[in-house]
């Protein structure tokens, strides 16, 4: 039997997200995206209030939630209050689903705990956040072109190399980082390792200037000699591709979800804009042409939730769901890109002025095609799965 009535701790979740979405994160939206910076007293909001580490489990300090569908409902709420905000509180659930899924209890215990441990105190209070690091300037859809390796020597691994567009490097305490310990077997060389930021050799790089998603932190980090204990790798040698791709099957529904907020922030102004605008004495929803768009824009936001529901259902009931995620993700986005674009036009010229947010939404939009594997991988992945 389908159903899709939310439980009372899904809608508890997405009313909570939503307000905080609306209180919190949108009245800081526009000036973080402006400045360019994080807003760090969001994110010490969004830590107390459980927001960063509800979806962890809670013998380690989180929010016991463990349902992916549960985590992408909230998502859309806090995408559609700011995509770049909602992106860095994000890190810390995105470093801590590999150690979920191919950890030790140890490496558990001592590294999800620490991404839910109490924010620190004093003026620069804030919490604990984490990195994924897998993308590298020749490597971004083909990981096997990875250089980024790591040698073994007696008990630990000496980890050189060089990761970019990873968000929340420089800021974060946890990285997994995605080494090769042989190029010569491609993916098969491919090794996941917690490595700390105070190490030594552990390197921020250049902090990139976006078009979109402007508050969250973009940068580049270099490893340098950076000595790894062997306790320190996920899984054995040479899964880590696995270990990426597993939790591609999670995150993807989650940056959907995302895609699928910021489509329907731009809706939902354009459509109120439409019914107050007025041009020829009535309101322009109430000539043909926008009222189409707009009605195009709804359909397409309601087949996106329900792709992206799908999918994480599936996750969630122990299913395979690698081309269900993609297809989630790659539609989304698209939707998500396309009703920024009609929002703006629906707005005329104030949709190209900044004091209108459906310009922010759009330059938001266009990186929900680009990051956890692009559009066109998306497709080649869902190509690579169909069946005659």
């Amino acid at each position: 039997m389908i159903d899709f009535t939310l439980t009372d701790e899904q809608r508890e979740f997405r009313d909570m997200a939503h307000k905080f979405a609306e209180k919190t994160i949108r009245p800081v939206a526009p000036e973080a995206d402006e400045k360019e910076e994080v807003p760090w007293e969001v994110l010490e909001k969004a830590h107390q209030a459980g927001l960063i580490t509800y979806s962890l489990p809670e013998r380690y300090g989180g929010g016991g939630v463990d349902s992916v569908l549960t985590k992408a409902i909230v998502d859309e709420e806090l995408f559609w209050g700011c995509a770049g905000i909602a992106t860095i509180m994000g890190g810390a659930a995105l470093a801590a689903t590999p150690i979920l899924l191919a950890g030790t209890e140890e490496q558990k215990m001592k590294y999800v705990s620490r991404l839910c441990e109490p924010s620190r105190g004093g003026s620069g209070s804030r919490p604990t956040l984490g990195a994924y690091a897998l993308t590298e300037p020749g490597a971004g859809s083909d990981p096997a072109g990875m250089i980024t390796n790591a040698r073994r020597e007696k008990g630990k691994y000496i980890l050189n190399g060089y990761k970019t567009f990873i968000t929340n490097a420089g800021l974060a305490d946890v990285y997994v980082v995605f080494a090769t310990v042989d190029p010569s077997r491609g993916t098969d060389g491919i090794t996941a390792f917690i490595v700390e930021k105070d190490w030594r050799g552990v390197q921020p790089g250049k902090k990139e200037k976006k078009m979109g998603i402007r508050a969250s932190h973009t940068a580049a980090i270099s490893f340098e000699d950076v000595e790894v204990p062997v306790d320190n790798r996920l899984g054995e040698e040479g899964e880590g591709f696995k270990i990426a791709m597993k939790t591609f099957d999670i995150t993807r529904s989650h940056i959907a979800a995302g895609a699928l907020g910021v489509a329907r922030a731009a809706y939902e102004y354009a459509l109120g804009y439409a019914h107050e605008r007025r041009q020829f004495g009535k309101p322009i929803f109430s000539f043909q042409s926008i009222a189409f768009m707009l009605a195009e824009m709804a359909m397409n936001i309601d087949a996106a939730r329900l792709l992206t529901w799908r999918a994480a259902w599936l996750y969630d009931n122990n299913l395979s769901c690698t081309t269900e995620a993609s297809m989630a993700k790659a539609f989304a986005a698209d939707v998500a890109m396309k009703t920024t674009t009609d929002a703006v036009q629906i707005l005329g010229g104030y949709g190209y002025i900044r004091e209108y947010p459906v310009e922010k939404w759009m330059r938001d939009a266009k990186i929900m095609q680009i990051y956890e594997g692009t559009a066109q991988i998306q497709r080649l992945v869902i190509s690579r799965r169909l069946k005659p």
